[in-house]
């Protein structure tokens, strides 16, 4: 299947998300946040990264500009529980600057699935 960069400061959830993809089949990779992501991201390219727009040391948005500026080809997905009021927001902002998808936090594993699936699945079109 695919290897996914998981780029989220919450340890559980990474785990959490980590095993979901993991039982789907897919290979992933995790950093805790934007700055160790981008590293991660340049020493070994991922078909998909999952990227949490809150995040310390390098935000969301910051890491999303900086990878689609490097590797325009990086497929994102962006997704967020904070900031309930601007939550939505920034989610657009996030998909106006390059991520190809966006999630709210919670989501269901069908969701994050079906979004990896509809960006995975457009590479041999």
């Amino acid at each position: 299947m695919a290897r996914i960069l998981i780029i989220d400061d919450e340890e559980k959830f990474r785990k959490m998300l980590r095993q979901m993809l993991e039982r789907a089949g897919h290979e992933v990779v995790e950093a805790p946040d934007g700055k160790e992501g981008v590293k991660l991201y340049r020493e070994k390219l991922t078909d998909l990264i999952i990227t949490d727009i809150f995040m310390p040391e390098k935000e969301g948005i910051q890491t999303i500009k900086e990878l689609k500026r490097d590797f325009p080809e990086a497929k994102i997905i962006a997704i967020s529980g904070g900031g309930r009021n601007g939550l939505f927001y920034f989610l657009k902002v996030a998909k106006k600057i390059g991520a190809e998808s966006t999630l709210a936090k919670p989501f269901d594993r069908r969701e994050i699935l079906e979004a990896i699936q509809e960006l995975l699945g457009q590479e041999g079109k």
